[in-house]
């Protein structure tokens, strides 16, 4: 194992990914960039990580996070994958315009484990096809907030420590300002690192994806013989993993916009933020992604997309199981877990023990919210501020009136009510304690489209303030903020207007 220390970073780095060798990962080096500038550091990450408060002013770390200097002990790669693009084959893909820098390895007493590091916007790259391999500082800032949202919410989800920007300009519609996020994960393998060499019948590199995983017991899988008893299990438990993300993206009312199978993480991470939204009025069936003409990725088609998703990674593990049964078995086991896991989501938004009636009462919910195309955030949220506020008594539904008027008020809402408050009243728990556990894991703010476009506003105009109060924001969610009202308050009318796509 090579490893070495780097003076500048001080953490101990050795080859990740890379250490699989030429068929997995291109040596390459960054494009460098002028004039680089932070435009936003995080810091809890970087405690999480162990870093001293003064890393980032270390000399050289702008050439590190920015231009993808070399760190001793580590190679820069870029990763081959293949994938499913809007359900199409679309062959060979790969890091077009990412570079892992390498794995680092935590210091004592650091909270989180060995990282991989990567580069998101460093130039081209040999899987750049007709692209530049750059990134633009309005993307760069919505997938550096919002995978800290993400991660402040609890979901599973790379993580990003940097925002570096230049004033290279970079093309798209118009010039626009180079930038580049350094994101962080565990592992950036996608169900697309499978696809591809199965796609090319090599076997031998399935294996050794398949060891590599187990070695770095990136999924703690359970003991099994190396061959076709370790690919199922690796299947199983990426199955799981993603019907639990599916279940939490749901709760939440998080659409991902572009969930073709290379951008499906194996370790169940939420991965590649671009067309992303959180959706502001509910309505089931929201495409977010102006560029889905046909609303493969709405909103409610998300679990039946990754149930596709997860058939494509067992096709690619085919050569390796060879048993279609056997795996069929497992990935039919999807539907199952997911609906369990949205049980429990559904139940702890609403208070209650997970059940069947709960789920039903949390459906039954969504459908209210659903006609008026209520706040998804500020309903639930309105629901538990109204049950920490409720006396307990059935006659009075006081702190229930403003939620009501925004769920239509009829005959509808007061039978959904009267159903609920029933359901409390048989907890163990006091309306008060009720709803504050409802609080914490009901959110108070998460990026809204609209937020995240005054910030890109602003940034493009010199002041990354607005970043660094929203990065506050999301990575406690929770917390209700005196003088932040205006976070949480529905979209404004102009938000409609906002226009996000795989550009994005």
């Amino acid at each position: 194992m090579d490893v070495s220390h780097n003076p500048a970073l001080p953490l101990t780095w050795r080859d990740g990914y890379a250490r699989l060798g030429p068929t997995f990962a291109t040596p390459w080096q960054a494009t460098p960039m002028t004039d680089l500038q932070w435009v936003s550091v995080n810091h809890r990450l970087a405690q999480d990580l162990g870093l001293p408060h003064d890393w980032y002013q270390r000399p050289g770390m702008l050439d590190v996070l920015g231009n993808g200097q070399p760190l001793p002990g580590a190679s820069t790669v870029a990763t081959v994958y293949s994938g499913h693009q809007f359900g199409v084959w679309a062959g060979q893909l790969g890091d077009g315009r990412a570079l892992l820098l390498g794995e680092s390895l935590p210091p004592p007493g650091a909270a989180l484990g060995p990282q991989e590091w990567q580069l998101k916007g460093a130039g081209r790259t040999p899987y750049s096809r007709m692209g530049d391999g750059r990134a633009v500082l309005r993307s760069s800032i919505r997938e550096y907030l919002c995978s800290e949202a993400m991660h402040g919410l609890g979901i599973p989800t790379t993580r990003a420590l940097s925002l570096v920007s230049s004033p290279t300009p970079v093309f798209r519609e118009e010039p626009e300002t180079a930038a580049v996020v350094a994101r962080l994960a565990p592992s950036f393998l996608r169900f697309g690192h499978f696809e591809h060499f199965a796609s090319r019948d090599n076997v031998q590199a399935l294996e050794q994806l398949i060891d590599y995983v187990d070695a770095e017991n990136f999924l703690a899988l359970p003991r099994t013989q190396p061959g076709r008893e370790r690919a199922l299990a690796l299947l199983d438990v990426v199955v799981q993993r993603t019907a639990s993300l599916m279940a939490q993206w749901q709760s939440v009312g998080f659409c991902h916009g572009v969930m073709n199978t290379d951008n499906m993480s194996l370790l169940g991470l939420t991965l590649d933020y671009g067309p992303f939204q959180f959706m502001d009025g509910y309505h089931p069936g929201h495409i977010c992604n102006h560029s889905d003409h046909h609303g493969r990725y709405a909103f409610d088609q998300q679990p039946r997309v990754a149930h596709w998703n997860l058939f494509c990674l067992g096709q690619a593990l085919m050569p390796v199981v060879d048993d279609v049964q056997a795996t069929v078995e497992v990935l039919n086991t999807f539907t199952a877990r997911y609906e369990q896991a949205w049980g429990v989501q559904v139940a702890r938004k609403l208070g209650l023990p997970a059940s069947a009636s709960a789920t039903t009462l949390g459906d039954a919910f969504l459908a209210l919210m659903a006609r008026q195309q209520a706040d998804h955030t500020g309903a639930w949220r309105g629901l538990s501020h109204a049950v920490r506020d409720w006396s307990g008594r059935s006659d009075d539904t006081t702190s229930f009136a403003e939620l009501g008027h925004q769920l239509g008020a009829d005959d509808a809402w007061d039978r959904w009510l009267s159903d609920y408050l029933q359901a409390v009243l048989q907890t163990t728990s006091s309306p008060a304690a009720c709803g504050e556990a409802m609080r914490r894991v009901n959110p108070a703010y998460v990026l809204h489209n609209h937020l995240g476009e005054i910030a890109i506003r602003r940034a493009q105009e010199g002041d990354f303030s607005e970043i660094e109060t929203l990065l506050s924001l999301l990575s406690d969610p929770y917390d209700d903020r005196p003088g932040f009202d205006a976070y949480a308050a529905p979209a404004p009318p102009w938000a409609q207007s906002i226009a996000i796509s795989c550009s994005s």
